[in-house]
């Protein structure tokens, strides 16, 4: 059935909204920039991206305090319940694969102003929360905004090329440094590990007053703008025979002409393929500090992985030696990822990420071993912020990647279309890591994160070396995708 014609009323109406668009568009291109506005930009990135950061780790830094305080009646399994718990959060999340591609269709600092103020008002609900459902309620909204990493699409497109991912490391690396304010705040507000609500406050305030920052700072980017211009300016015969063609189909963006982009170009396709591969040891990065604690645990009681840890040796772990690893957590994870930049800028993507990749691996098997051997906490954390500064930096480059190889239009949605492929990865995770952790307890998460993280990377490495291609100096105002078919 054809689509019924528009009225010339309504296409008086259309046209009316069309050219008032422009208008805007145009009056925010013609903004002069002020002086050292780049810089300025730079350092309100930094800002944002550290409570992004925050946020994202709060609740893997707190896991085990919140598992055992919140879900005490399950004992040695508290934590495989908390993770399928979180696992309800997926759904969820879905919602977002609907709501980041609509920064191609209204602009990049609405929803950096929004996703920032987001994910602080859900950290102060779980602040606030005194039972599992309120907690549950502050985990959604987290979960729904820290994905869409408006501020990676800013960095990319407001940076010269040819030092894109030297700016994108850098911020990254103060972000990951912002990190400590956690560890610093266990040791002043937790006299006690069923304390760890109020390590919650302070971020919740920051990341509140950096969204007001950014209001009144943050300009559109270029890249946006001239874009959106450029599929305003075209004439409706134009759009008619783009559609006929079927060259530009939902030509500002959309997920599901996204995926199609994706899996006609071999490039992007093996991008999302490789993404898959690197989460499927995704639930060790939502455990580490389970991971720590246990370790540290099981050896001060001398006892194997499969024997009950008391709520006194917890409590006296939590405070001492997983406190102490938590200060050296960021600082290994911002030396790991700053690396990556360089890497990238250097020698290339394809090989800062096959670097990220190996240290996430090495990382990953030194804090495990490192912890359930006593070794000192401060070396073991640094370790543990390798494995997750590794494991964040290998998919920071592939998605950096993925956006180098879309073109402008679809830039976003070929982004957020990677989200799927993750959550193929993830799910496989939770299908086989939580029911070993619910039926053998706490203590067996690393090993169930070892069996899922090594095969996984190992895939992952296999593929970027054998079938991906290297982005770095695309000009990302020309760049088709099919460059590489």
């Amino acid at each position: 059935m054809s689509k019924k014609a528009l009225s010339p009323e309504d296409l008086k109406k259309q046209n009316e909204k069309r050219l008032k668009e422009i208008k805007k568009w145009e009056k925010e291109q013609a903004k002069p920039k002020k002086k050292f506005y780049f810089a300025y930009l730079v350092l309100i990135i930094s800002l944002i991206y550290a409570t992004d950061e925050i946020a994202s780790q709060i609740g893997m830094l707190m896991k085990a305090e919140i598992a055992n305080d919140l879900l005490a009646n399950f004992g040695k399994s508290s934590v495989g319940v908390l993770d399928i718990i979180s696992a309800l959060v997926v759904p969820f999340q879905a919602l977002g694969l609907v709501y980041r591609p609509l920064a191609d269709r209204w602009g990049r600092k609405k929803f950096l102003l929004i996703n920032t103020f987001g994910m602080s008002f859900a950290l102060l609900v779980i602040y606030l929360s005194n039972n599992v459902p309120m907690y549950f309620v502050g985990a959604i909204l987290v979960q729904f905004f820290i994905p869409h990493d408006m501020h990676v699409v800013y960095i990319m497109e407001s940076s010269p090329h040819q030092h894109r991912a030297r700016v994108y490391s850098s911020i990254k690396f103060f972000a990951n440094m912002g990190v400590l304010v956690i560890p610093i705040l266990r040791r002043l507000l937790m006299a006690n590990a069923s304390e760890w609500r109020n390590v919650y406050l302070i971020p919740a305030i920051i990341g509140i007053v950096t969204s007001l920052v950014a209001l009144l700072s943050a300009r559109e980017t270029d890249a946006f703008i001239d874009s959106r211009l450029a599929h305003l300016h075209k004439t409706p015969e134009d759009l008619r025979l783009e559609k006929e063609r079927k060259a530009v189909e939902n030509a500002q963006g959309g997920l599901i002409p996204a995926l199609k982009f994706a899996l006609k170009h071999k490039q992007l396709r093996w991008l999302y393929i490789t993404t898959a591969m690197t989460n499927l040891g995704f639930i060790g990065t939502i455990n580490y500090q389970v991971i720590m604690t246990y370790g540290y645990a099981q050896n001060e009681m001398g006892k194997g992985f499969f024997a009950d840890v008391s709520p006194e040796v917890l409590n006296s772990v939590s405070l001492g030696p997983i406190t102490a690893a938590i200060f050296m957590f960021p600082i290994g994870s911002a030396v790991a990822q700053v690396i990556m930049g360089f890497i990238s800028d250097s020698k290339g993507r394809k090989a800062s990420a096959i670097t990220m990749a190996s240290i996430c691996l090495a990382g990953f098997i030194g804090f495990t071993i490192g912890a359930n051997l006593n070794w000192n906490p401060y070396v073991v954390g640094a370790l543990c912020g390798m494995f997750i500064g590794g494991f964040y930096s290998t998919n920071d480059v592939l998605i950096m990647m993925i956006g180098e190889s879309a073109p402008t239009n679809l830039r976003s949605s070929c982004m957020s279309a990677q989200f799927i492929v993750t959550g193929v990865g993830v799910v496989i995770s939770y299908i086989v890591g939580l029911p070993l952790m619910t039926i053998f307890g706490n203590q067996v998460t690393g090993i169930v994160s070892f069996c899922l993280l090594v095969p996984g990377f190992i895939a992952a490495l296999i593929t970027l070396y054998k079938r991906t291609h290297d982005t770095r100096g695309i000009d990302l105002d020309t760049v088709t995708g099919a460059e590489w078919d």
